[in-house]
């Protein structure tokens, strides 16, 4: 089913055989390399998950630079979770603060950008699902 749905476009597909390959998910076998290239595709593609995912790959593999850069992009997209790691990169020093400036930046710019006046209407009301549905993913 995910292979389907990622042919047919799914972002989210693409990240969810990424995480299966990774792990030996749903009858597949441990491919890393595999995983990776789905990651790779999604977040090319505007995937944010798959963008922070890498990053987290990137960090334990001891890629200081490449997680940090794939995290300031996730942050970008609204991922607080990257926010939070290049945060603590930077508390580590393992990111600059001028890496750290810039995702947290980007992080504020896309939650300004994510505000409307039906998402906030809809929090008060007690829809807060229905307001990270549609959030980034």
């Amino acid at each position: 089913m995910w292979t389907e749905a990622a042919e047919l476009g799914s972002l989210k597909a693409l990240c969810a055989l990424g995480n299966a390959h990774l792990n030996g998910l749903g009858g597949l076998a441990i491919d890393r390399a595999k995983g990776f290239e789905f990651w790779e595709t999604a977040a090319r593609k505007g995937h944010a998950d798959s963008r922070h995912n890498l990053g987290t790959s990137e960090l334990q593999l001891g890629n200081c630079d490449r997680a940090a850069r794939h995290f300031v992009i996730a942050a970008k997209l609204g991922v607080k979770v990257s926010l939070d790691a290049i945060k603590d990169m930077f508390k580590r020093g393992d990111a600059t603060k001028d890496q750290y400036a810039e995702a947290l930046k980007g992080y504020q710019a896309a939650m300004e950008e994510m505000k409307s006046h039906d998402r906030e209407v809809a929090a008060r009301v007690g829809f807060a699902g229905y307001v990270h549905a549609i959030g980034p993913s």
